[in-house]
């Protein structure tokens, strides 16, 4: 008879970890050495050094106002990749709530959180997670998350959303729907600053009705080394555009490459969202927009929550390439045409394709 194997008994949970009172994090967190330039406490960070452009999308319903929002928006999208925006329109009601939903369902046992794991290994993406070690560095990340589909409603598969807290669900689908109203205001001013039709980078990226809003609540436990650990591992976002929120604790970084190049922890702005540049984007620009690097620092007093909401093309719909004005007058094509899932693919897999000069150099 046959030995009954057992499967292995899955890693705990981030969460439970920090909760077990350990003094020093496990190997299998610790960053290469490579990795810890810039890397501390998040509420003990260096407060010296640039900050990230604040972009008041109030001023787009003027007509003066507007050439200075467009102006702002573009220059931050160039330079940073990353910018605060503030006036967006989203209530401030609905914000705090969805900011108690996510901290609700984080607040619930660990045990119940299990209810709606996810299982990278079947293709089921979607529910509570941590990040596995398929990185190159084959280390972990300081971090649970829940990820799900937001928008459109007809594809969100809502018995995977948290049925607890109560609010969960309804405060999600408004949220949802708020962000979906500002990523086309968010386009429309992108693609004036690139000096084309307000409606062309949304159109490029599948129009009205294909863009998708993916929801990712980042979950970070107080860590006892900080300094060792990351939230987050430095990434570009393949999205067109994310938006951030987070329960007013700091923590994101991002690559700056203004003069010799530095990572730049973002401040607190009230009543802010944090929007970035994602790779669609930067290739829709033909590398005018910069995709930006960035990643999530922790720390040991305070547990952080971020939402991010990741506005993406349809997997197959459409063909990612620079926009047809951006490369007449002799400018190089600077990105090889790809599906969103051939981006995907080529990115996560390190799988080889068809690339241009310019991505082969920026590759080495």
């Amino acid at each position: 008879m046959a030995a009954k194997i057992t499967p292995p008994t899955p890693a705990p949970r981030v969460e439970t970890l920090a909760a077990s009172g350990l003094a020093t994090i496990p190997s299998e967190f610790v960053r290469p050495e490579s990795e810890r330039h810039h890397l501390a406490d998040a509420l003990n960070k260096c407060t010296d050094g640039p900050e990230f452009p604040v972009v008041d999308l109030g001023e787009f319903s003027s007509e003066e106002g507007r050439r200075r929002c467009v102006e702002a928006a573009r220059a931050a999208a160039e330079e940073w990749g990353v910018m605060h925006i503030v006036n967006h329109g989203v209530p401030e009601e609905l914000i705090e709530r969805v900011r108690a939903a996510g901290k609700g369902f984080f607040d619930l046992p660990v045990e119940e959180k299990e209810k709606y794991a996810n299982d990278q290994s079947t293709g089921k993406i979607q529910g509570y997670g941590s990040k596995l070690a398929n990185n190159a560095s084959g280390r972990l990340e300081w971090e649970d998350y829940f990820f799900h589909l937001v928008f459109p409603p007809a594809k969100a598969d809502l018995a995977v959303w948290p049925a607890v807290p109560a609010d969960y669900i309804e405060a999600t689908t408004l949220f949802a729907e708020e962000l979906r109203r500002l990523a086309t205001k968010m386009l429309c001013i992108l693609s004036l600053g690139l000096g084309v039709d307000g409606g062309e980078l949304e159109a490029a990226l599948g129009g009205q009705d294909e863009l998708l809003l993916q929801l990712k609540i980042n979950y970070y436990p107080r860590c006892p080394q900080p300094e060792l650990a990351l939230g987050v591992e430095a990434h570009t976002d393949v999205s067109s555009l994310s938006f951030i929120l987070h329960n007013g604790v700091p923590g994101l970084q991002v690559f700056n490459n203004g003069g010799a190049g530095r990572w730049v922890t973002a401040a607190v702005v009230p009543n802010s969202i944090i929007v970035h540049v994602g790779d669609a984007l930067e290739i829709l620009s033909n590398g005018r927009y910069h995709s930006v690097l960035h990643r999530g620092l922790v720390n040991r007093e305070k547990v952080r929550i971020s939402w991010a909401v990741f506005c993406e093309p349809p997997r197959e719909k459409v063909v990612l390439r620079p926009l047809p004005e951006l490369v007449g007058a002799g400018e190089a094509v600077r990105f090889a045409p790809r599906t969103f899932a051939e981006h995907v693919e080529r990115k996560l897999f390190k799988k080889v394709g068809p690339t241009t000069g310019a991505e082969a150099a920026a590759a080495n």
